[in-house]
């Protein structure tokens, strides 16, 4: 069960949370860009200012979703009665 549990704990700390956060990431940099990009926008064209509304809103999206992927694995980890810390 030790083994099981190490392995568990290793493919979590190096494979699961460094994705999640590298895609979280992603996210935050889409809608930072958006943001940029509408405030560019605000002095020209409407189109600028359309891009950035929906860079935004992608942004927010896949930030809900990386959290939300997240939220689900620990879920199911505690309904199926996984410690993802391994403390034996």
């Amino acid at each position: 069960m030790l083994g099981l549990c190490n392995l568990i704990d290793t493919f979590n700390k190096v494979i699961i949370n460094p994705l999640l956060l590298l895609l979280f990431a992603g996210g935050l940099l889409v809608f930072v860009y958006g943001i940029v990009e509408f405030l560019w926008g605000l002095s020209q064209d409407t189109e600028h200012k359309e891009q950035g509304k929906q860079h935004m809103l992608y942004g927010l999206l896949g930030m809900f979703v990386m959290a939300s992927a997240w939220a689900i694995i620990q879920l199911i980890a505690h309904t199926v009665g996984v410690n993802l810390s391994c403390t034996l």
